[in-house]
C-alpha cells in the first residue's frame, strides 16, 4: 500500500511538471498581450515596457518557466496580474463553493445514473431499456450551456422555485448541480447498464436465484457491488473535472467557484491564475484516481493494488 501511494505521488510530480509546461507554453502562444491588458489601451510604450519588466515578462520564456518552477516548489503559485492578490489565496477562497458544487453534482450523477442503469439492465431488450438508453444519449449529447439555461429559465426565472444566482444555501446549489449531473448521469447510466448486464450473466447470480434469493437482493447486493468498479473509476475522474470548475454552469448561475475564476482570468490573460487553476485541476485528477484505486478493493475484494 505504501509503495503504491509513494509511486502515485511520484507520478503526480511528473504530471504537474508536464501540465505546468504545456499550460505555460500555451498561455504565451495566445496572440493577446497580458501586459497591454493591464496597462490599458491609452498606455504609452514606455509604460507598457515598464510593466513588462516589473512582471519579468521581458525575460526569455525558458528563464521565466524555470523561475516559475522555483516558486512552485516553495508553494508559491504567483500573484494575479489583475487582482494583485496571491493566486493561492484566490483559489483557496473559491474552494468551498467548488467542493460544494462538486459533491452535489456527483450525488445527482449517481442518483440518476445508477437508478437508470440498474432499471435498464434488469429489463434488457425491452421498451424500458431502449427508453433509458435513448434518454441517456440525449443527456450526454446535450450542450451543457443549453441544459443550464433551460433549467435556469424553467425553475429559477419562470417558476421561481430556486434562486436565480448566488451561493450559500441548499437552494442555490440544486440547479447548477443538476445541470452537471444530467450529462454525467447519462454516462453513469450507460456504464452501469453495461456492467450490470455482464454481471447478471455470471454463474454466482444464477446460483443465488436457484437458491431462492429474492430478485431485489440478487440485483442490489450480489450484482450491483461487483458492477460498481467502472463507476468508482468514473467518480475519480469527475472529482478532477469538477475541481477544475464547470465554467459554463458556474457562469450561468453566478456560482463563485474555481471555474468562474478561471473564466475571468482567461478573458484578461491573467497567466498566474490560469496556471494555478490548471495545476489545481491536475492535482485533483491524480488524487481522485488514487482515491478510486484505494476504494476499488473495498468494493470488490478480488481487486488488489499493484505497483
Amino acid at each position: 500500500m505504501l509503495r503504491f501511494i509513494a509511486g502515485r505521488l511520484g507520478q503526480t510530480l511528473l504530471i504537474l511538471v508536464g501540465v505546468s509546461l504545456v499550460t505555460f507554453a500555451l498561455a504565451f502562444l495566445v496572440p493577446a498581450d497580458p501586459v497591454r491588458m493591464i496597462a490599458g489601451r491609452s498606455a504609452t510604450p514606455e509604460t507598457v515596457e515598464q510593466i513588462r519588466h516589473q512582471l519579468g515578462l521581458d525575460r526569455p520564456l525558458a528563464e521565466q518557466y524555470l523561475a516559475y518552477l522555483g516558486r512552485l516548489v516553495q508553494g508559491d503559485l504567483g500573484r494575479s496580474y489583475q487582482q494583485k492578490t496571491e493566486v493561492a489565496t484566490l483559489i483557496w477562497s473559491r474552494l468551498p463553493a467548488t467542493l460544494q458544487l462538486m459533491g452535489a453534482a456527483i450525488l445527482f450523477e449517481l442518483l440518476i445514473g445508477l437508478t437508470a442503469g440498474i432499471w435498464a439492465a434488469t429489463r434488457r431488450g425491452g421498451a424500458v431499456d431502449r427508453l433509458v438508453m435513448t434518454l441517456s444519449f440525449v443527456g450526454v449529447s446535450a450542450p451543457q450551456f443549453l441544459v443550464a439555461i433551460l433549467l435556469f429559465y424553467l425553475f429559477a426565472y419562470s417558476a421561481g422555485l430556486f434562486p436565480m444566482s448566488g451561493y450559500g444555501t441548499l437552494g442555490h446549489v440544486v440547479l447548477p448541480a443538476l445541470a452537471l449531473g444530467l450529462g454525467g448521469g447519462g454516462w453513469y447510466a450507460r456504464v452501469t447498464r453495461s456492467s450490470m448486464v455482464d454481471v447478471l450473466r455470471q454463474d454466482y447470480v444464477r446460483t443465488a436465484r436457484a437458491k431462492g434469493v429474492g430478485e431485489r437482493r440478487v440485483v442490489l447486493v450480489h450484482a450491483l457491488r461487483n458492477a460498481l468498479l467502472p463507476v468508482v473509476a468514473m467518480i475519480g475522474l469527475d472529482i478532477g473535472i469538477f475541481m477544475s470548475g464547470a465554467v459554463v454552469v458556474e457562469s450561468v448561475f453566478g456560482w463563485p467557484g474555481i471555474g468562474q475564476l478561471a473564466w475571468q482570468a482567461i478573458q484578461v490573460i491573467d497567466i498566474p491564475i490560469i496556471m494555478g487553476v490548471n495545476l489545481t485541476a491536475a492535482v485533483a485528477i491524480v488524487l481522485g484516481n488514487l482515491l478510486a484505486d484505494l476504494i476499488a478493493p473495498l468494493v470488490d475484494p478480488r481487486v488488489r493494488l499493484t505497483k
